[in-house]
Order: C-alpha cells, then sequence, then structure tokens
C-alpha cells in the first residue's frame, strides 16, 4: 500500500474519532438536539469504534485475503444448497451477538467474497437480532412471552428475510451462480485459517461482554475475567502470526510486553491497553509486501468506506431522535403517544422508529421498558424489538454503499413490514 496517498483520509478520520472520542459536551451550558446529535457521536466514538469495529475490520479484511473465495461461493453462494447456506449464514451471525453496525464489515466481506445476498443479508440480520444475551434479557425483564416472541420470530426473520431477498433479485442471482471461481493456491490448512479466525472472533466478543445484572453465575464469572480470555485470545493470535504466517516475532513480543505493561499501569483503563495492541498489530502488517500487508490494506479500505458513513448517520439519528432520556427533534412523548394499543399504525411506527434509531447491544431492552411503562402496546414493543436492534439510520448508509440502493431499500422495506405484522399477530394473540 502507497501511504502518500492514504495519510489523508488516515488523518481525517482520527482527527473526527478524537474530537468526538474526548470533546466536552457535558460542559457546554446550551442543549438540545445538536448538543444530543454530537453526545451521542461521543458516546458511540467511545464504546464501539476501538472495542468493536476495528476488530471486525481486522476479520473483515482477512476474510477478504484468507477465504478461498471457491470456498465462500460453495457454502454462502446463490447456488449453495439452501438449508446449508442459510443455516451457516444465521448460525455465525447470531454466535457473534454484536450490534447492528458492527456486523457490516462482515457482512460486507463475505458478500464481496461471493455470498448470495439472501445467505449475506440472513447473517446481516441475524447477528444484531439473534442474541441469546439480549433474547434472555428480554425474557427476564419484559416478560418470558415477548422474549420467546423475539427468539422465535428473530430467527424466522433472518431465514425468510434472505430468502426473499433471493427471490425478489433472483436474475442477478443467477448470474452469480455462472461466475468461475479460479484454482487458487492454498498456503495453509483449514483448521489453521479457521484457529487464525477463531481467535480474533474470541477477542471481538469477550472484549464487549457486557456486564449481568446478576453478580453471580456463570455470565458474571465470565464478565469478572473477560479481559483475561480476550488477552489470551490475542496471546493466540500472536503466536499464529508468528508460526504460521511467518511474521518476525520480536516486534509481535515487543508489541505484547507493552499492551502487557499499559495493562499493568492502567488497570481501570483495559482499552489503552487493547489500543497499543491494535496500533501495535497495525504497524507490523501495514509496511509488509505479503498477505499480511494485503490483510491491513482490506483491513483499512473497509474502515476508509464504513466509519465516515457510520459518523454520519449516528449524528442524523441524534439529532431526530436523541439518546436514550434525552430530547432529539422529534420528542420522546410523541413517541410514547404513537405506540399504545395494537392498531397497525401503532405497530408500524414502532417498526419505522426502531429500524432508524441506533441501538447498542442490549440497551433495547430498557428503553422498552420505559416505553411499556408509558403505555408501549405488546405488539408495537415486539415490532421495535424485531426492526430495532438489527437496522439503525448509520447501518443503512453502510448497506447502501455495499448493495446499492435498491436492495438496501428492499430489505429495509422487508424488516420493517414484517416486524409490523409480527407485532400485529402477537398483540392479538397476547
Amino acid at each position: 500500500m502507497d501511504w502518500r496517498s492514504e495519510w489523508k483520509p488516515l488523518a481525517l478520520i482520527i482527527a473526527a474519532f478524537l474530537a468526538f472520542y474526548f470533546f466536552p459536551f457535558e460542559s457546554l451550558r446550551f442543549g438540545g438536539p445538536f448538543i444530543e446529535a454530537l453526545a451521542l457521536a461521543q458516546w458511540y466514538a467511545r464504546e464501539h469504534v476501538i472495542l468493536c469495529l476495528i476488530p471486525a475490520f481486522f476479520i473483515a479484511g482477512a476474510i477478504a485475503v484468507f477465504i478461498n473465495q471457491a470456498s465462500v461461493m460453495k457454502y454462502l453462494g446463490p447456488g449453495a444448497n439452501k438449508i446449508l447456506s442459510y443455516g451457516v449464514a444465521s448460525i455465525s451471525g447470531s454466535i457473534l451477538a454484536v450490534c447492528s453496525c458492527t456486523i457490516l464489515p462482515l457482512f460486507a466481506g463475505i458478500y464481496r467474497m461471493g455470498a448470495g445476498l439472501g445467505p449475506a443479508t440472513a447473517f446481516l440480520y441475524s447477528g444484531p437480532a439473534i442474541n441469546v444475551l439480549a433474547i434472555i434479557l428480554t425474557a427476564q425483564i419484559l416478560g418470558l412471552e415477548l422474549g420467546i416472541a423475539r427468539a422465535v420470530g428473530a430467527i424466522i426473520f433472518s431465514i425468510f428475510i434472505g430468502l426473499l431477498m433471493h427471490l425478489i433479485f433472483l436474475k442477478e442471482e443467477k448470474a452469480k451462480t455462472q461466475m468461475v471461481m479460479p484454482d487458487t493456491e492454498v498456503k495453509r490448512p483449514l483448521w489453521q485459517t479457521g484457529l487464525y479466525f477463531a481467535t480474533m472472533i474470541l477477542i471481538l466478543v469477550f472484549a464487549n461482554w457486557g456486564k449481568p445484572e446478576e453478580s453471580s453465575g456463570i455470565w458474571y464469572f465470565i464478565y469478572s475475567n473477560k479481559w483475561i480470555i480476550t488477552g489470551i485470545a490475542a496471546a493466540g493470535l500472536g503466536f499464529i502470526l508468528i508460526k504460521w504466517f511467518k511474521l518476525q516475532w520480536i516486534p509481535i513480543v515487543l508489541t505484547a510486553i507493552i499492551v502487557a505493561a499499559m495493562a499493568l499501569i492502567f488497570p481501570d483503563m483495559p482499552i489503552i491497553s487493547f489500543s497499543t495492541g491494535v496500533i501495535g498489530l497495525s504497524l507490523i502488517t501495514c509496511r509488509r509486501s505479503d498477505e499480511t500487508g494485503e490483510w491491513f490494506s482490506q483491513t483499512w479500505g473497509f474502515a476508509k468506506q464504513i466509519l465516515p458513513l457510520l459518523f454520519a448517520g449516528v449524528l442524523v439519528a441524534g439529532l431526530l431522535l436523541g439518546r436514550p432520556d434525552s430530547e432529539g427533534l422529534i420528542p420522546s412523548h410523541w413517541i410514547s403517544n404513537l405506540v399504545g394499543g395494537n392498531s397497525f399504525g401503532a405497530n408500524l411506527f414502532a417498526s419505522v422508529v426502531g429500524a432508524f434509531m441506533y441501538f447498542a447491544t442490549l440497551t433495547e431492552v430498557p428503553i422498552l421498558q420505559g416505553l411499556i411503562g408509558n403505555g408501549m402496546g405488546k405488539g408495537p414493543a415486539l415490532a421495535l424489538l424485531l426492526a430495532g436492534p438489527a437496522l439503525s439510520l448509520p447501518n443503512m448508509l453502510v448497506i447502501r454503499s455495499v448493495i446499492g440502493t435498491k436492495k438496501t431499500s428492499v430489505f429495509v422495506c422487508l424488516v420493517i413490514i414484517m416486524a409490523t405484522i409480527s407485532g400485529i399477530i402477537y398483540g392479538n394473540l397476547f
């Protein structure tokens, strides 16, 4: 990669990120929707970019470089066995348990490698929607019936929406099946590549493991030790890069020592040691001309494409809807008044608001708890749960850059329509 042509966009992204991260919005003497937009962007920069998006970018870059395109076509392509392809897409997406923005680099990676539109959109929906922790939390706080309805609805949605996307754009998908994949040399066994991806996925999952309500049990044990698990996974990744990817061991070991030192110096700020590791890995790989250099190049390409769109979308979402317990241009009491009962309009409105509002993982449950306390009906509650976590305005902007305006519009409409219908059915039954 020629960094002489890339330093300007890199500098702009870093400057915007640091501005959102450190600017003292809370100290300003004026409020309103503009400040809400900036404050939401700051919250997003602090909570999601370093721990969520950056690992996802590295995984997406690895998909583009180290996953054989013929394999993607075999298991996720438009001509693959439907049970296999949609099963793999929905299960692999749900294992990640990430928010609607973190799933985007991974979706872009598999789609560009030849995955069919149907399996790719099933993966895109299942990642944020089929979140085991969120479903358990929904059942605990909002009731078992709603938790079960959310789980069943999300699983059916991921497959059904994928199948509909495949059928609606069948002509283009048929053209994909006629692609002739070139034979590529396999440089390492499949199990080695699998372990390489597993370490990165473990880093992504456990670095973002949320604190459970209970202070005991397996979930709390994992939360208490999440940085130890993340560190073990990072050490495994370093070993793999030295052993199987032939990187020099001195810079990797030196990076590990610096990361460990940062963890000891700043034990209450793990994001510092995590950022140190990211910077070290980037410096090690960015100037190489082999496959690891291409890995970083692809990672940077995803970041350059996706991050500006995400921040623009977060700013607009904050301007219109504000943050939880805060006001944007659209007053929150309007929303509360419009989602009462189980009418078609209430369910449709809940689906649309859910689709455009940004929900971080697990935050939809306390937000819904407050709305239900203010009179929200059971049907609209389910509609928002099925549309909200899987979509957001920032999410839509990035999807459009990957699959185009027409396919994005159809995907968003399908999610809203199905969430609305599901809400009406559930509201009538319960």
